[in-house]
């Protein structure tokens, strides 16, 4: 195991172990980890993570650049992770090796975000006949003091509409930031009236009467499936 370690950080490989350690950190702070199993990943940027058995947030980790010594004393190894410029250490003391496996790994992906609410606001805003025929979009986060309003534009009879999208369900909270965005460009702009609409896929009973109160409407539109292309060719667990 030592050569094999050796071997693939020397040739900057991504390394994945699975074994009980215990580890010890100087740095930011100091810390002991007492033996337990785990896993560590030494990425070829020299990066290390180390997890537990349970949880997505690493229990410890070194930034590259890190620089490494490995010892063997006692049927056990030494793994001392040094990083200079950031005066760290993390030493991980191998106790027992369950699993060790290195490799070149090849990835020159970015990952595809789609489908946040700002994403569903500009879907709208390009596409304004979604909203109601004669919509004319003026302009996308108009800014007030009370925030951002998602949507802003003239309907076919010039009356001024403040929109606010949601990627989810809409409920009262959503009625009540577009009243005060409503009251708001009112004050602002000397006008008697501005119409305000709230639009999601779908809305709460108390929303949909707050709205009525107001004098707002309510416009279901479906966000549309950013991603279905990358899923047109992908296999449904029940295919397998």
């Amino acid at each position: 195991m030592l050569e094999k370690l050796k071997a693939a950080l020397k040739k900057r490989e991504t390394v994945v172990i699975c074994a009980k350690c215990s580890i010890a950190y100087s740095g930011r702070a100091e810390s002991y980890l007492p033996e337990g199993e785990r896993i560590i990943i030494i990425k070829e940027d020299t990066s290390v993570i180390v997890h537990q058995p349970l949880g997505n947030n690493p229990v410890n980790y070194m930034k590259p650049p890190t620089s490494f010594k490995i010892a063997a004393d006692n049927n056990h190894l030494h793994l001392a992770c040094i990083n200079e410029a950031l005066k760290e250490n993390l030493e991980i003391t191998l106790l027992q090796i369950y699993f060790l496996e290195s490799k070149k790994l090849e990835d020159a992906a970015s990952l595809v975000l789609q489908g946040s609410e700002r994403h569903f606001s500009d879907y709208i805003y390009q596409h304004p006949s979604l909203i109601e025929q004669g919509f004319k979009p003026l302009s996308r986060e108009e800014h007030t003091k009370y925030g951002f309003i998602d949507i802003f534009g003239y309907d076919q009879t010039n009356t001024l509409v403040v929109i606010e999208c949601k990627r989810f369900k809409a409920g009262p909270d959503a009625v009540t930031q577009l009243r005060r965005y409503v009251e708001r460009i009112k004050k602002d702009k000397g006008l008697s009236k501005v119409r305000g609409m709230v639009i999601a896929p779908s809305i709460t009973k108390n929303a949909l009467d707050m709205l009525a109160d107001y004098g707002y409407t309510y416009k279901q539109i479906d966000p549309p499936n950013y991603l279905e292309n990358h899923k047109k060719n992908q296999k449904q667990l029940g295919e397998y």
